[in-house]
């Protein structure tokens, strides 16, 4: 298997693909000509942590004398300890952007699950919640049938039988930063895990930043009131470089047949045995 090896420094031309394009239209990334720092992250953040206290990004750096867990140094001063030329924080910070609602109701998530098991115990639904955040993606539809092929690995189907709705009536957009992080240096055998959202027509009618606004009070009205993270179950495989658009090869059809990446499902009794 390939070992991931991002970037060693800024390399704005490894964010052309379409798998970035919703970064650069919202944050011009790829017109960024060195990293971007904690301060210019800032200027789009809206986030409060459910502590009250105001989020912001702070550099490693300004916490170097910190001792608490990382969750607890956000939920209780507001502040993200956020690595300087770095991409996975990079994009994690740009999450919290995109995301605001969400990523503070996952740390008070976290909190609350460390507060009832203890910091040592990895609960069923504290690993969830960081898979989910490190490799999460809402597969956003108006169609519930996308969502089954997608769940039984139909992935010619899916994939590229129905090419023309992605983009139309039917998206991926990335939550987990890490799958941004991968994205930098992609490979096969690059996967993620889906999330489903179905939407009406209206919501494809909506602007780029109204989208994920939409989005960002949905998971937090869907996570806090359901078990939707509760464990893993609710998430399924997605090869990430079989999205339309994300990866040039993938257009053609003959990609899908590599069963290596684009895996059948498992059947009950293959799983047993």
């Amino acid at each position: 298997m390939k070992r991931f090896t991002p970037p060693a420094d800024w390399q704005p031309n490894v964010l052309q693909s379409g798998a970035f394009a919703h970064l650069n239209q919202l944050f011009q990334l790829s017109h960024e000509q060195a990293w971007p720092s904690p301060a210019w992250l800032n200027q789009f953040l809206t986030a409060a942590v459910h502590s009250g206290q105001t989020a912001k990004f702070v550099a490693n750096g300004e916490l170097s004398d910190e001792t608490r867990y990382y969750e607890a140094i956000i939920y209780e001063t507001g502040q993200i300890p956020t690595r300087e030329e770095n991409w996975h924080d990079l994009f994690g910070a740009l999450i919290w952007c995109l995301f605001p609602k969400t990523k503070a109701l996952l740390n008070a998530c976290h909190m609350a699950d460390i507060a009832k098991h203890g910091l040592q115990s990895r609960t069923q639904h504290r690993n969830a919640i960081t898979l989910f955040d490190e490799c999460g993606v809402l597969v956003v539809t108006t169609d519930p049938t996308m969502i089954a092929k997608l769940q039984q690995h139909h992935w010619l189907d899916a994939f590229a039988t129905s090419r023309p709705a992605w983009g139309v009536h039917c998206q991926a957009v990335i939550f987990g930063h890490a799958n941004y992080e991968m994205l930098t240096a992609p490979f096969i055998g690059l996967t993620a895990k889906l999330l489903p959202v179905i939407v009406t027509d209206d919501y494809f009618n909506l602007d780029l930043m109204a989208q994920y606004q939409y989005l960002d009070s949905y998971l937090y009205q869907a996570i806090s009131d359901s078990e939707l993270l509760a464990d893993n179950r609710a998430m399924s495989p997605l090869p990430l470089l079989g999205v339309p658009g994300w990866w040039e090869d993938n257009i053609d059809a003959a990609f899908y047949e590599n069963t290596e990446y684009f895996r059948p499902k498992r059947t009950k009794s293959a799983a047993a045995q």
